[in-house]
């Protein structure tokens, strides 16, 4: 099975525009602040720490704010205090959407959640009414762009750590692992030399919902509008999105 849809693609094709916003440089900060406090400041001995670092580094933070987001979160300098939390809900067509957030106000975010889930023609559910769809899991990103690629030696160093499915798009590839064996099967591809342009846990869903090419339009804009809130982290969806629809 594989964590990787078609929204992946198109996600990386806006990572620039939104960098140039900021948008993946507060996202990056809250989870390095969020890593740094639940399991301290040393990357060597927090994993969570590890990737976040990593997925800076990919978005080209400045050191000194990586370092600042880390002190800020292991108390060595003052700043906010991040609640890690999840809402549930329904976009367009009955697809399901599961999205985590960290937030220091969640009046403020439920309203702006329900809003873009209303505003989609979705709405937002209870605790529970779609995250029995979603399984958790690690999703490992390796970026060859540019680069001269041995498919099949990639795959057997990812199976050997540990992987369970690695899926080719273009020049990424997307590895799939048991949610506890994420760290392991990076650290493999990272001794091995590949370059990770992410690593986090990711919510896989057990079936998926077909949509059409005006289907997925709706769909997109409903990821796109909760993407850009700065307290979204992630947003999770079962939509299987009509490439037509996505590459137009």
């Amino acid at each position: 099975m594989s964590g990787h849809n078609k929204w992946s693609t198109i996600k990386h094709k806006k990572a620039a525009v939104d960098a140039k916003r900021g948008k993946i440089f507060t996202k990056i900060i809250k989870e390095v602040t969020v890593a740094a406090r639940l399991g301290g400041a040393d990357p060597n001995a927090n994993p969570r720490l590890r990737a976040a670092i990593t997925a800076a580094r990919g978005a080209n933070m400045p050191k000194d704010t990586l370092d600042r987001a880390i002190k800020k979160g292991s108390g060595d300098l003052d700043g906010v205090e991040y609640i890690e939390t999840t809402y549930e809900g329904y976009g367009p067509g009955g697809v399901a959407v599961f999205v985590e957030v960290m937030t220091d106000n969640k009046n403020r975010t439920v309203g702006d959640l329900r809003f873009a889930f209303t505003k989609s023609g979705g709405n937002m559910g209870m605790d529970g009414s779609v995250a029995w769809m979603f399984e958790r899991k690690g999703q490992i990103v390796l970026d060859f762009e540019g680069k001269k690629v041995d498919e099949d030696a990639i795959m057997m160093t990812a199976l050997e750590a540990g992987a369970e499915d690695v899926e080719r798009d273009g020049d990424r590839f997307y590895v799939t692992t048991a949610m506890g064996d994420l760290y392991a099967v990076r650290d493999g591809l990272d001794a091995a030399g590949y370059t990770i342009e992410d690593a986090a846990l990711a919510r896989v869903p057990s079936t998926m919902a077909p949509c059409d090419a005006a289907l997925t339009r709706q769909v997109v804009k409903l990821i796109e509008a909760l993407e850009d809130n700065d307290d979204v982290q992630k947003v999770f969806h079962n939509a299987d999105l009509d490439e037509s629809a996505l590459d137009g």
